[in-house]
């Protein structure tokens, strides 16, 4: 078998704009959409990410642990944009952090059992060639 892809579950009333924001903020491109759902890539990698829309009004309370994860050298600041960015467009978003290189994003009322998690390049540095 070969990877292929991560699906996560929205909010179906903050779909669109969560789906908006990884394609317009974070560069990714729609490969494939239906009614229920979208799957999309950002150039340059190589697993999908699928987002199902969502009815469910239960949140996982461990999501934390469950990140959808980037790389960047201004993790904090990073997410911090893309909150502004989605509190303009009715969804709060709030930043917080796991340590003082990984930090993460989450939109309570949209994300059902994921955040989304920005971290300092070197903590994907592994050693290893793939």
């Amino acid at each position: 078998m070969k990877f292929n892809h991560v699906a996560q579950r929205v909010d179906a009333r903050y779909f669109d704009i969560v789906v908006e924001m990884f394609l317009e903020r974070l560069g990714f491109i729609e490969l494939r959409r239906t009614e229920r759902a979208i799957w999309m890539r950002q150039p340059g990698s190589n697993v999908d990410l699928q987002f199902n829309r969502s009815d469910c009004t239960h949140r996982d309370t461990d999501k934390r642990s469950s990140q959808v994860s980037f790389l960047s050298g201004t993790p904090r600041a990073d997410l911090e944009e893309l909150a502004a960015w989605t509190a303009t467009r009715g969804l709060p978003a709030q930043v917080g952090s796991y340590s003082d290189r990984e930090f993460f994003l989450d939109a309570p009322e949209a994300f059902v059992d994921f955040v989304i998690e920005a971290m300092l390049p070197e903590l994907a540095d592994y050693g290893i060639d793939v």
